[in-house]
């Protein structure tokens, strides 16, 4: 049976991958899901970086006594497996990312990071406000402000360089869904082309949140290709 670990994006949490987690399994996966620190309730760590998750990654893996998982990373989660990939050679197998950000800028990310202005949420998205502080828990507001000093730290210094992608030997896929406006398929492309061993896919009529994916037609897609080899 093989082994895959699902990772969630910045601001979620391993409960939001339960769905697609359930589908894998049913195909004869043994599906892991990793929360990483400051998520869903759990702890911070004093390190709040991409570097810092790529940790915690691989010591699940190790941990566990993975051999070469699959490896399926939703937006940041996508970040931090191909990061850990370029550090850790032979580590996992697969990688697929799906909505992966990877042109960061000083002007997008303080874009980006004022997206995540809590006092600004709780009056004009008050409903996903209260999602995140059930996620959450009390310290949804600080998880915010972390994850908006994260974003700008990337804008300034991305850690993804071209150089470093060019180091990752894993079989990769980069999925986009088709009406995504985080991320763009200019981006997605620039990276598939430095990448060793590319593929890519995008889904259609899907937005960047994950809960607007098609369960049963992405689980199809990592189906194939975690199982061909």
């Amino acid at each position: 049976m093989q082994d895959l670990i699902l990772l969630h994006g910045a601001i979620g949490a391993s409960d939001q991958l339960l769905p697609l987690s359930k589908s894998l399994a049913s195909k004869g996966f043994k599906v892991h899901c990793l929360c990483f620190s400051g998520h869903g309730k759990l702890p911070f760590h004093e390190a709040f970086t991409i570097e810092q998750f790529a940790v915690e990654l691989y010591q699940f893996i190790i941990e566990k006594n993975l051999i070469q998982p699959a490896v399926f990373g939703y937006s940041m989660g996508g970040y931090v497996a191909l990061y850990l990939a370029s550090q850790k050679p032979n580590l996992m197998g697969k990688i697929v990312t799906l909505a992966s950000k990877f042109d960061w800028t000083p002007e997008g990310a303080i874009k980006e990071a004022g997206m995540l202005n809590p006092d600004v949420l709780q009056q004009k998205v008050p409903q996903f406000a209260e999602a995140l502080q059930k996620r959450h828990g009390e310290q949804w507001i600080e998880l915010l402000q972390k994850t908006a000093a994260m974003m700008k730290v990337l804008g300034d210094e991305p850690l993804l360089t071209e150089t470093l992608i060019k180091t990752v030997e894993n079989p990769v896929m980069l999925g986009l869904g088709d009406k995504d406006t985080m991320v763009t398929l200019e981006e997605t492309r620039k990276v598939f082309a430095q990448l060793t061993q590319a593929n890519m896919f995008m889904l259609p009529n899907t937005k960047h949140p994950i809960e607007g994916v098609n369960v049963d037609l992405l689980s199809a897609v990592l189906e194939g290709f975690y199982k061909t080899s």
